[in-house]
């Protein structure tokens, strides 16, 4: 191999790097796997890589690199912007060595550089991992003053590049209760820009870009993804140049003066992922999913059935219903019991408490003990939920610590606090953890309650935005010291405590990233429970969450954010595609009815049956050519079995709607294929179910290979809106 030319393979993605001229690592093809290529097929595809020269250019510039430099003619969002007090604005780095490594599957390219005049070197590690997906951060150091000057980095901003075939754009907006909305459009010149500037990705976070062939789908189409792994302030880029040049990627945003080099100091960008496709949606999130289930702290037993308190009880944190609870989520068939906000020190609602980390004895005069060993000997597993990054101003500890709250200015005339606080958010304000005390308080907090109570499972919640969020003393930004604090928190108490799983929630879906993902082994989705909601925000946020990983509740029969209404089948059913849980007072009125709580307990048996796939399996969403009805599946990597969900979320015109092409199952094995579950469909009607629907109910499944359920597919039933049912491919040959 030629030695500036590197040739990196996995799991059909090719990844050819030029290193070559002294110059930052250039990326020629990101894509489809080329084959074993010769040092000579090498040179060649280098040598038709070189751009053409046209008028009104440089009359000499080098090719697009990683982290594009302006000094190498690229005039768009550069890979390094910062300077020193203004000089040193524009930076030309030079190569000083190139190592290429291999260990547990990840090839891993490591360039280190230097830029002698601007005092600054530089490290970019690029890996391509066993399951196809491509990952680079880079690390930015200061060697020298510069004239007195430190370094301020305003941006370090990894970018790969993207070919002309893809036209469209896809990302995410939303909002509390409704997280992870698509929107798409055309990849035309300019920059598609979305950044996150509240302290962590939040509701309106783009999750990730997708750039693709025109109408690229879950299962069709040639997909290049992109996605920052950082779960603080982040940006998001897809670029085309007038040349049509396209470029993707991002990193960690920055605010002004938040990360300033003195000589001997250096920032880390979190790594940016990268996921190729050649098959759609689908294939670019199997890689990811892969991925994550390889991950040191990864669930691997299988994931507790549990109850949540917080629908159930709210603030009211009365004993007798609290027991009656843990009994009745024993009995319907639970795993676990997390109680929920309420329990500590002054917190009778959202308006107080938040940072007095300490049970309440006015509500637990014996302390939570005698409730965690009940629930114990219930057969439950216990856990409890915190927000530790947040204060309430109305609290004992921002009574006695003021300066502990994150605010934009120093304080210097009252260094006890006292300067201008942000606006409020829930009548909360952001605990500053890059405060040494604050941080030692919290996490002394914290394991101390861990140690005494010994929860199986922590609730991690976090409220509100980090608007205007700056240390007291220094008056700087704290978004990155911040987000790393928090890192530490979650390290720290996995490594005190073996075993323990912690859960990202951020006011339902706000923190849901890789960067978290590869500390905590849950996501809350949305604080929204409607099953109608759930359906589209589940599908989407499963691209990048495997299913095992991404919390979902039956909630109760009228939903606390939408009320809407909905039926258990529904609210089960839907719940059932993920790391299932229970947010309804299952010991209350609604519940208390015997066909209610059977069915309850068919359903919570029936993902327990069928779990072990459920969360290990690829998961398929399809795309189909009638709205108003969601198609997805979970096929066993082996390819031996299958489960897939039918859902109707809207009526439609056509009835009945057609075939059902059930994908990724193998297309040579024939397969019996019958429904599952307690859902009951008619003869005839607007709930008629087909024929092959009816055999199986006899006794007779349909058989057919994979191929036939892929290509043609079998009849769907006739759903009314707010229904799902469940279908099983089981493997005969």
């Amino acid at each position: 191999m030629p030695s500036n030319l590197l040739h990196l393979r996995a799991s059909g993605v090719s990844l050819i790097i030029d290193v070559g001229d002294g110059r930052l690592p250039r990326v020629l093809h990101w894509g489809a796997d080329l084959g074993e290529l010769s040092d000579h097929a090498l040179e060649e595809i280098a040598l038709a890589s070189v751009e053409p020269r046209v008028g009104g250019e440089f009359d000499s510039r080098h090719a697009l690199s990683v982290l594009p430099e302006h000094s190498c003619g690229w005039m768009h969002t550069p890979g390094v912007s910062g300077s020193r007090a203004g000089r040193d604005h524009s930076t030309q780095f030079t190569v000083s060595g190139v190592q290429l490594s291999a260990a547990d599957g990840t090839q891993r390219l490591t360039v280190t550089a230097a830029d002698a005049v601007a005092a600054l070197e530089l490290t970019v590690t690029i890996e391509l991992l066993e399951s196809g997906l491509v990952r680079a951060k880079a690390a930015l150091a200061s060697t020298g003053s510069g004239g007195g000057a430190p370094y301020q980095v305003d941006q370090l901003t990894l970018l790969l590049p993207v070919p002309r075939e893809a036209t469209e754009l896809l990302d995410y907006t939303g909002r509390w209760i409704r997280e992870r909305t698509p929107q798409r459009h055309e990849f035309v010149t300019g920059t598609h820009l979305r950044e996150s500037r509240r302290g962590k990705p939040g509701h309106d976070s783009a999750f990730l870009i997708a750039a693709g062939t025109k109408g690229f789908g879950f299962r069709s189409g040639e997909v290049w993804l992109t996605h920052v792994g950082w779960s603080g302030n982040s940006r998001h880029l897809a670029e085309r140049a007038n040349d049509g040049t396209g470029v993707m990627g991002g990193g960690e945003l920055l605010f002004p003066g938040e990360v300033i080099l003195e000589a001997g100091d250096s920032y880390e960008t979190p790594w940016v992922y990268y996921s190729y496709s050649s098959a759609g949606l689908d294939t670019a999130s199997a890689r990811i999913h892969q991925w994550l289930r390889s991950l040191p702290r990864y669930p691997r037993r299988p994931r507790p059935v549990l109850v949540n308190t917080w629908e159930a009880a709210y603030f009211d944190h009365d004993h007798a219903a609290l027991y009656a609870l843990a009994d009745a989520a024993a009995e319907v068939g639970a795993e676990r019991f997390v109680l929920d906000d309420g329990w500590f020190r002054h917190r009778r609602s959202d308006n107080a408490g938040l940072g007095d980390w300490y049970v309440d004895e006015e509500i637990y005069p014996q302390g939570l003990e005698p409730l965690a060993e009940y629930v114990r000997g219930k057969g439950l597993e216990f856990g409890l939920w915190f927000e530790p990054e947040m204060i309430n101003p109305d609290s004992d500890l921002a009574r006695a610590h003021p300066e502990w709250i994150a605010q934009p200015h120093a304080s210097d005339a009252a260094p006890r606090g006292g300067g201008r606080l942000p606006l409020e958010a829930r009548r909360q304000q952001v605990l500053d953890l890059t405060h040494p005390e604050a941080y030692a308080y919290i996490e002394e907090r914290l394991h101390s309650l861990v140690a005494a109570l010994r929860p199986a499972y922590l609730k991690w919640d976090h409220n509100r935005d980090l608007h205007e969020a700056g240390n007291s003393v220094t008056g700087r930004p704290i978004g990155h010291a911040q987000t790393l604090a928090f890192y530490r928190l979650l390290d720290g108490l996995q490594e005190a405590f073996p075993g323990l799983e912690i859960e990202s929630c951020s006011g339902g879906g706000a923190r849901v990233d890789l960067g978290v993902l590869e500390r905590a082994q849950r996501v809350w989705t949305s604080d929204c429970n409607d099953p109608l909601e759930r359906q589209r925000m589940q599908l989407h946020t499963s691209l990048l969450v495997p299913p095992e990983m991404m919390g979902a509740h039956i909630g109760p029969p009228r939903a606390h954010t939408t009320h809407r209404s909905a039926s258990l089948d529904f609210r089960a059913g839907t719940a059932f595609w993920g790391h299932l849980g229970i947010e309804w007072n299952v010991a209350g009125e609604e519940a208390s009815d015997p066909a209610t709580r059977a069915a309850l307990t068919q359903w919570v048996a029936l993902h327990k049956e069928h779990r072990a796939l459920l969360h290990s399996g690829i998961v398929v969403r399809s795309d189909l050519p009638v709205g108003g009805r969601v198609l997805q599946g979970v096929v066993a990597t082996d390819r031996s079995e299958a489960l897939y969900s039918y859902a109707a979320t809207d009526s439609v015109v056509e009835q009945p709607t057609g075939l059902l092409r059930l994908e990724g199952l193998h297309p040579d094995r024939t397969y019996r294929v019958f429904p599952v579950g307690p859902v009951k469909l008619s003869d005839a009607g607007p709930r008629a179910k087909p024929q092959w629907w009816a055999d199986a109910e006899n006794g007779r499944a349909l058989e057919l290979t994979g191929r036939a359920l892929a290509v043609h597919g079998v009849q769907a039933p006739s759903l009314d809106p707010e229904e799902v049912v469940l279908i099983r491919a089981e493997g005969v040959s």
